[in-house]
């Protein structure tokens, strides 16, 4: 495994020209590619504002960004996230959101083919290759049934999966996904938790993900970042277990966490 993205002493949060608003900071962790990363964190305590920084969506408030250059094992040099382009940027991580894609008269196949942009030009004409790219994003998710569906017809489930195929298609080596399960029924958010594991293992992709889904993150990710206040807790589950930092996170009057097992307990009602 590679250390693909390292942060440290990062703040992350918004600026204006009279005020700077610091969401958290002093964050300090290493995510590795072949590894299925979760987000986790209570609502309002800056999952989303991380991702977006991580994403270069938005500027740091302080603090370093790493990104690592190459995919390959024997280039190990890394560059801070503001010095690369944003073409640079777009062949190097691809970023699925939680909003659904709002598009009508698009077939799965040619939204997938959007994410062969960072290589097409500005016509976006996709060669023979970016074809062939796109039909492998395609089967490695499992949708070729979809090809020909238009998006607009298709369940949360699918839709999710066409959006993890167009990353795929972008080719990067790392990928963000932003609460990737939180429109899915329980079924389906465990389809597409084990397909985005299997990516990360099989494709060697560096995986993570934002999410609510405390207990699917439990049993399928490898790595567990949790934001609390004041800090970020970086580890498997069942370091984060051992620690403490899962039963200050997980337990409340009513809830229980055990921390052997890795299970959650709700308390029925008296």
């Amino acid at each position: 495994m590679n250390e693909t993205v390292i942060l440290k002493n990062l703040s992350i949060g918004y600026q204006t020209k009279q005020h700077v608003t610091v969401v958290a900071d002093q964050l300090n962790g290493t995510i590795h590619s072949g590894e299925l990363t979760c987000l986790l964190g209570r609502n309002g305590i800056g999952k989303s504002t991380l991702l977006r920084t991580l994403s270069a969506f938005q500027p740091a408030i302080a603090g370093e960004i790493l990104l690592r250059k190459s995919e390959n094992s024997e280039n190990s040099e890394y560059s801070e996230i503001s010095e690369f382009s944003d073409k640079q940027l777009s062949r190097l991580i691809g970023v699925v959101l939680t909003e659904k894609p709002d598009v009508r008269n698009m077939t799965t196949e040619e939204l997938v083919g959007m994410g062969r942009s960072p290589y097409t030009g500005f016509w976006g004409t996709l060669s023979a290759d970016d074809h062939r790219i796109v039909d492998e994003a395609i089967a490695l998710v499992g949708i070729e049934a979809l090809k020909g569906r238009y998006i607009h017809t298709l369940s949360d489930g699918e839709r999710q999966k066409v959006m993890i195929a167009k990353a795929l298609a972008q080719q990067t080596p790392v990928i963000y996904l932003d609460e990737p399960t939180a429109f899915l029924d329980f079924p389906s958010k465990v389809e597409v938790m084990q397909l985005l594991h299997r990516l990360a293992v099989e494709q060697q992709k560096t995986v993570f993900l934002s999410t609510h889904d405390v207990e699917l993150s439990l049993q399928i990710a490898d790595c567990l970042w949790l934001m609390e206040p004041g800090q970020l807790s970086v580890g498997t589950p069942r370091q984060l277990a051992d620690d403490g930092a899962l039963s200050r996170f997980i337990q409340r009057d009513g809830i229980a966490f055990d921390a052997q097992t890795l299970t959650i307990h709700v308390k029925a009602h008296d």
